[in-house]
């Protein structure tokens, strides 16, 4: 009887902790520090490296940009808003997780298919 109610309570719990999402933390910058021209200088290299990837320039070219429309834009920038778009630049994931999350879930859904059979005692036999 406390078998299957532990099954159950482990379960249960494997269910909730695979559904809960993934939240991730970090530093929020503060709005009040000044962004010195080195860091202005850094946001703009790193803008500049993403800008020069033939992907991206692909993309802009296709919605009509031309490269000096770019720089004008870009030096046309405050400070501010050059670190912001550096930041969000940072926040961006290129290739997604590569589905690793499905691969975990499917794997602990056969564990507990696996755990279940064992604990209810059938077998499976497989035969050729």
């Amino acid at each position: 009887m406390f078998k299957k109610y532990l099954t159950l309570y482990l379960v249960i719990a494997m269910f909730v902790i695979g559904i809960a999402p993934k939240a991730d933390a970090g530093i929020a910058p503060s709005e009040i520090i000044a962004i010195s021209q080195a860091d202005r200088a850094a946001d703009l290299g790193k803008i500049q490296k993403v800008l020069e990837m033939k992907m991206v320039r692909e993309r802009l070219e296709k919605l009509g940009f031309a490269q000096d429309e770019i720089q004008n834009k870009l030096s046309s920038l405050s400070d501010q808003q050059m670190h912001n778009l550096a930041l969000q630049i940072d926040k961006i994931k290129v290739g997604g997780d590569g589905g690793l999350g499905i691969v975990i879930a499917l794997l602990v859904i056969a564990i507990l298919v696996v755990l279940l059979i064992q604990l209810t005692g059938h077998k499976v036999v497989v035969t050729k």
